[in-house]
């Protein structure tokens, strides 16, 4: 009898702490979702080059979706980027979100990403500033074409070139890192 109140304790105080955790800021969501994710957690999916998972909301006027995305935190990760995607369809993620601490007005580049990708920036609450189909540059070239923003952001999102409006994310859409982990595929 002790022991079972004692693992139910333990229970409650284990719900008790994820509830805690699931509360708190989205800097912390952030830095949760750059460490690496298991293979379990996230259905096969499994992130590559150090960079964590999280599901990305997207909100429109008329609907709301949920996609899983790799995340760029540090600084490390930002620039490294897609260099190293698996393959066009970026290893069954929807996309990548680069997370900045601050406001940030430097362009995106393409140099060593084979994958074509289009990019939104978006601004500290989510919203799109602006968005560009990029092209990677030509195999050899030292130097590769920048793509800047039209105003400053907080993140930046890349998928597969064309596929912002697939994922609803459109001038009216804004856009949200959560804590939580990607669902099983």
């Amino acid at each position: 009898m002790i022991q079972r109140r004692r693992a139910r304790h333990l229970w409650w105080v284990a719900a008790a702490a994820l509830v805690v955790a699931g509360c708190s800021s989205s800097d912390d969501a952030a830095n949760r979702a750059s460490s690496s994710t298991s293979t379990a957690a996230s259905g096969g999916r499994a992130p590559w080059g150090g960079f964590g998972e999280a599901v990305l909301e997207v909100r429109t006027p008329d609907n709301f979706f949920e996609w899983c995305v790799l995340v760029a935190a540090t600084e490390a990760q930002r620039q490294r980027g897609l260099m190293d995607a698996p393959d066009a369809e970026l290893g069954g993620y929807d996309g990548m979100l680069f997370v900045f601490p601050d406001d940030s007005i430097g362009g995106f580049w393409m140099k060593d990403t084979e994958v074509p990708l289009s990019l939104a920036y978006l601004d500290a609450d989510g919203y799109v500033v602006s968005s560009v189909d990029m092209d990677p540059c030509e195999p050899g070239t030292e130097r590769c074409g920048s793509y800047p923003p039209d105003g400053a952001y907080r993140t930046a999102l890349e998928v597969p070139k064309g596929g912002l409006a697939d994922l609803g994310v459109t001038a009216e859409a804004s856009v949200a890192l959560t804590d939580r982990a990607c669902p099983a595929v």
